[in-house]
This record gives structure tokens, sequence and C-alpha cells, in this order.
């Protein structure tokens, strides 16, 4: 069992896109699920299956996306962990990496991306930078 999902999905993406897999399968729950969409939107990801019909055999199997032979996911870093959570304000938004990347929020309005926080003007939980 692990205890940080979230943590377990981003190096899921990170590991496999390293050794270059065209997909890789993440247990199913709606928090990856929505996080996976967001990050199908900003381009990190090709797309994403939901595969099994019971509850304890639901999977989700996630296609990388590739920009000329190299992973579109070239780094990842939680922010807020299991232990320590860390929220942020809509005036503490900032760029990640010079705009090269994107920071998750987990927000009221739902999960959404650094830029669009700014623009819908809501702050809450950091969950992990992509670049």
């Amino acid at each position: 069992m692990v205890g940080d999902t979230i943590g377990d999905l981003i190096i899921r993406l990170k590991n496999a896109g390293a050794v270059k897999k065209a997909t890789v399968s993440v247990p199913h729950s709606k928090l990856r699920k929505a996080v996976l969409d967001k990050l199908t939107q900003a381009g990190y990801i090709t797309g994403v299956v939901e595969k099994g019909k019971e509850v304890q055999e639901k999977t989700l199997e996630v296609t990388l996306s590739y920009e000329h032979g190299a992973p579109r996911i070239s780094g990842v870093k939680r922010i807020s962990k299991p232990g320590r959570r860390l929220y942020t304000k809509v005036s503490d938004l900032h760029p990640v990496k010079f705009g090269k990347g994107h920071l998750i929020l987990s927000t009221p309005a739902g999960i959404l991306t650094n830029d669009e926080a700014k623009e819908q003007k809501v702050g809450g939980e950091q969950l992990f930078i992509i670049w």
C-alpha cells in the first residue's frame, strides 16, 4: 500500500519516460484521474484510458508524450507531502522554470495549473511541479 498516491503517480510517469516506455499503468482513483487529465491538457501525456470493471481491478492506462525521442516529462518535484501540506495564495503564484514548467494545485475549483489558478483568482494546496 502506498501512502503518497500523487508522489507515486508522478514518479511512475517520470521513470517510465526515462526508460522510453509508451504506456504506464497506475491504480485508479478520482484524484489521480483529475491530475492526469490536467497533465493531458498541459501536453505532458498523450491520453488516459480507464481499464477494468471491478473496483479492485480498475487501472488507468497512461500514454506518455515524447518530443524528438525525448520524454516530455523531464523532471518532477513533490511539494505538498502527507506529513507537511503546503498551501499558497493566488498572489504568491509565480512562473515555474521561467514558464517552461507547471505547478499543479488542488483548489476549491478542482485541479488547476498555476496559470489557470491565477486566471480564476484561486489558491490551494501545491501538489507538485512538473517540467
